[in-house]
C-alpha cells in the first residue's frame, strides 16, 4: 500500500453530541477509490478501505445493522 499523505486529504469530521473534538471519527477520500478513516486522538493511525466497501458499510448503518454496538 502506498504511503498516505494525510495533510493533503480533506478530512470530514463526524460531529459528536457534546461538541468536543476528542475521539471523533474523520473520513477522507483518497486517490482512486480509496477511503481513509482515522480518529482525532490518533491521527497517524489511518485505516484504508475501498469506496465499494465504504458504501456497503454506510448502507448498513442507514439500515440500522450496527445499532447493537450503540446500545448501553
Amino acid at each position: 500500500m502506498p504511503q498516505i499523505n494525510a495533510d493533503r486529504l480533506e478530512w470530514v469530521r463526524a460531529e459528536v453530541e457534546d461538541g468536543s473534538d476528542e475521539h471523533c471519527l474523520e473520513v477522507a477520500a483518497g486517490d482512486g477509490d480509496l477511503i481513509h478513516i482515522r480518529q482525532t486522538d490518533e491521527p497517524d493511525r489511518i485505516v484504508t478501505t475501498t469506496r465499494a466497501k465504504w458504501d456497503v458499510f454506510v448502507l448498513g448503518v442507514r439500515d440500522d445493522e450496527f445499532d447493537h454496538f450503540a446500545e448501553p
